[in-house]
């Protein structure tokens, strides 16, 4: 017997954005279903470099000080707070605040279906589901993403190599808390420290079509970038020589044009999106993650402010259909103030960033030239002013 389930809000996702719009709709007081394909959290990753703008919202969220206390914070970026948090340790904290049945796993979204004023999702295993409101948080390949009308996300010509170092013992006096960057003709790398004994690195380049096939293999990915950084310091290669297999992973840049993030549906009656299923970019000013952030604590408060207010503000004197098109009338609206409220703030950081990795990773002599004088100090000026944002309070 296929099993029906009803909701008021469902979401579609449990990474980063997915976890942090559940949390801050519990944290207002309205409840959610949170759909992950996954049998179990997924706490696979690397280190996300998050900034002031990333710590203004897990505060909002009541996480900020568990990752804190995990993570060190850089003294290089000066009197602003940046901390390389692991992937891990952030999916997880948000995910342990949240009410025990609030994610359902093994639930793989497949189709969604109009039906009234409602939303059927049916799931891989047969399970339908009967929504009010549908949040799709589902990253890069969105189905929720695709039904809004968002075309396939485009290739950047570039590759990205994401690793994390765990130092040992012998490792006595740990990492200093400093971002270390380096750039080459063609490429850029960087490493960041989490914790004493735990170093995140990558590297960006643009690959040939050997290299393409190079990136399947760890091994062989972990001796191009030594490769490619020979005239780096001893100490930051021996980072790399340290790192394992496993914790190298090697995949290409996508993102979201600028056209379609202006044009798009990021929201569409009940329906609307956030996190990368809305805006992947690539990593260039270290925003992803952050704008991720930023989205669950805007959504949320849209959302519950439609919820929380729905049963002094309609009128109960109506049928049964007319109070379901009102309440429709204020989740459509609602939606579109959140999408409203994002549109412009992601299409400037996600251009930005875009326009940063051809600049960095230039390989004309001019360019080459301008970026080896002036790339520091602007890239400096970039990351953190488009830090400098405020994602409000609740």
């Amino acid at each position: 017997m296929v099993e029906t389930i009803v909701e008021d809000i469902v979401i579609v996702g449990a990474g980063i954005a997915g976890l942090a719009t559940a949390l801050g709709l519990h944290r207002l007081g309205v409840p959610s279903l949170v759909l992950e394909s996954a049998e179990k959290l997924r706490v696979y990753g690397f280190g996300l470099t998050t900034w002031t703008n990333a710590w203004k919202a897990l505060d909002v969220l009541g996480v900020g000080d568990i990752l804190r206390r995990r993570h060190l914070c850089l003294t290089s970026c000066g009197n602003v707070e940046v901390r390389c948090v692991l992937r891990e340790l952030m999916v997880e904290a948000l995910a342990n605040e949240l009410p025990s049945g609030t994610i359902r796993y093994s639930s793989k979204l497949i189709a969604i279906e109009d039906s009234g004023f409602s939303k059927i999702l049916h799931l891989q295993d047969g399970t339908t589901i009967k929504t009010k409101v549908l949040i799709g948080c589902d990253g890069i390949n969105s189905v929720v993403a695709k039904w809004l009308g968002f075309k396939e996300t485009c290739f950047t010509g570039r590759y990205c190599v994401r690793a994390c170092a765990k130092l040992g013992s012998d490792d006595n006096d740990g990492v200093e808390p400093n971002f270390m960057h380096f750039f080459g003709k063609g490429f850029r790398s960087g490493f960041l420290p989490c914790d004493h004994k735990t170093i995140y690195w990558f590297f960006t380049w643009t690959p040939s079509s050997q290299d393409m096939e190079m990136a399947k293999s760890p091994t062989k990915m972990k001796q191009f970038v030594l490769s490619k950084l020979e005239k780096a310091p001893s100490e930051i290669r021996s980072i790399i020589e340290k790192t394992e297999a496993e914790d190298i992973f090697t995949a290409p840049l996508r993102y979201r044009p600028q056209w379609e993030l202006m044009r798009g549906n990021i929201s569409k009656g009940n329906v609307c999106v956030a996190g990368d299923a809305f805006h992947p970019m690539a990593p260039d000013i270290a925003q992803g993650g952050c704008c991720s952030l930023e989205d669950a604590v805007a959504l949320a408060k849209c959302v519950a402010e439609i919820f929380n207010n729905k049963k002094k503000n309609i009128d109960y004197d109506n049928n049964e259909e007319e109070k379901e098109k009102e309440l429709y009338k204020r989740i459509e609206s609602g939606l579109e103030k959140y999408a409203n409220q994002r549109r412009w703030r992601i299409v400037d950081i996600s251009l930005t960033s875009l326009l940063m990795g051809y600049f960095v990773e230039g390989d004309l002599d001019f360019v080459s030239h301008l970026r080896d004088k002036f790339f520091g100090s602007l890239l400096a000026h970039v990351m953190l002013n488009k830090s400098d944002f405020d994602c409000g309070r609740y």
